[in-house]
């Protein structure tokens, strides 16, 4: 397997476009007849933009979501015909960029409608816009009293041209919680008091809640890269990644011997440990440290759970390969994710959740996309 890798990497994370292209397609075919878009911020969750968005755009995905003015800029010239929406608004000063590159700004107060209604002005025609409103979880979104104010003065909007009017669950994961059948309530109330235009309130997990959170569009992120956040049952997708590591070094502890830093784990047996090339500068987290070989992360070698042992240092792990079948050698690599050892694996090993070990992958890994043609 180590042919793969550039002789200068210490790891790689293999993004297989072809999944991802059939797991967009089965989400879409899921909420049919609505509209499957692609959230594609933070560099598409750290697999690469310049590679998902084209990958998305010959599955036939049509309507993106970026956070930022720069990533909706870079996402135009990635998918040119495509509807793009920008997820954090208006950025003071951001105006010119989001104008040129025809990018809705996702405006969540009475601010930045105003602003943005006078840059229509200047601009002497109408501009795109999202509205989005707050349902409950109360990060953006406009409020009960920006509504009514909407509602009162229709001029506000009239320089907009409004392709969608959107919210966000908060409790979406869970099927069971009435946080979903409360915001769903008030986002039917509060869009009835705004001007006619398609409606989201699904992402990755509010789709799996079934036709009624559906509406016009929906908008799966974490999803659609193999995520399986929801606890309903599996969401219809297939992982899209693959993180394998170096193995620098193999060496033999003698019963007693520590490793890591703080010698905060030692050998109760004599021990064969590979020293592999990721740590938390890679985003393997400190949290998966093991203070015995029961607790901690672990990574697969040979297809064979390895567990975490010692500390997790910036640029190294530890793992104790004693009870592998099989040679492990200087050069071989070792899975951190991958089947067998999902996101969510490691995510909950760190105490986290799937979503940040994916994004929080290093660059020091170079990136491979395969398939997707």
């Amino acid at each position: 397997m180590t042919a793969k890798l550039p002789p200068d990497a210490t790891g790689i994370v293999t993004i297989d476009l072809g999944v991802l292209q059939d797991n967009w397609r089965a989400l879409s075919a899921l909420v049919a007849p609505a509209e499957c878009g692609a959230v594609v911020k933070a560099d598409a969750y750290g697999l690469g933009a310049s590679e998902v968005i084209p990958a998305l755009v010959r599955a036939g995905c049509r309507t993106f979501f970026v956070a930022t003015p720069d990533e909706a800029r870079a996402a135009r010239l990635l998918a040119p015909k495509a509807r793009l929406f920008a997820l954090d608004g208006l950025f003071p000063g951001a105006a010119p960029l989001l104008l040129a590159a025809d990018v809705a700004p996702v405006l969540s107060s009475l601010e930045e409608v105003m602003e943005w209604s006078n840059v229509a002005s200047r601009a002497g025609r109408r501009v795109p816009a999202a509205l989005q409103v707050d349902t409950g979880l109360n990060r953006l979104g406009l409020s009960a009293g920006d509504v009514k104010a909407l509602e009162a003065d229709p001029s506000l909007l009239e320089a907009l041209d409004l392709r969608l009017v959107m919210s966000h669950l908060a409790c979406a994961d869970d099927p069971s919680d009435p946080h979903n059948a409360k915001q769903r309530s008030v986002f039917n109330r509060r869009r009835a008091s705004l001007p006619e235009a398609p409606a989201s309130l699904a992402a990755s997990d509010g789709l799996m809640l079934g036709k009624a959170f559906h509406y016009d569009l929906v908008r799966p992120g974490y999803a659609l890269y193999g995520g399986q956040a929801f606890r309903g049952g599996a969401t219809p997708v297939k992982p899209v990644v693959t993180v394998e590591a170096r193995v620098l070094q193999v060496r033999t502890l003698k019963t007693g011997e520590s490793v890591g830093y703080s010698a905060t784990w030692t050998a109760s047996r004599r021990t064969r440990l590979a020293v592999v090339a990721a740590g938390y500068a890679d985003g393997f987290a400190r949290a998966l440290s093991a203070a015995s070989s029961k607790t901690g992360g672990a990574v697969l070698v040979a297809g064979q759970r390895a567990p975490v042992v010692g500390r997790v240092s910036m640029d190294l792990i530890t793992v104790d390969i004693t009870d592998i079948d099989g040679p492990v050698a200087r050069g071989d690599l070792v899975t951190l994710v991958g089947p067998g050892s999902t996101i969510e694996a490691m995510g909950k090993a760190s105490g986290t959740i799937g979503y940040e070990v994916l994004t929080r992958l290093g660059p020091r890994f170079v990136r491979r996309h395969t398939g997707g043609s």
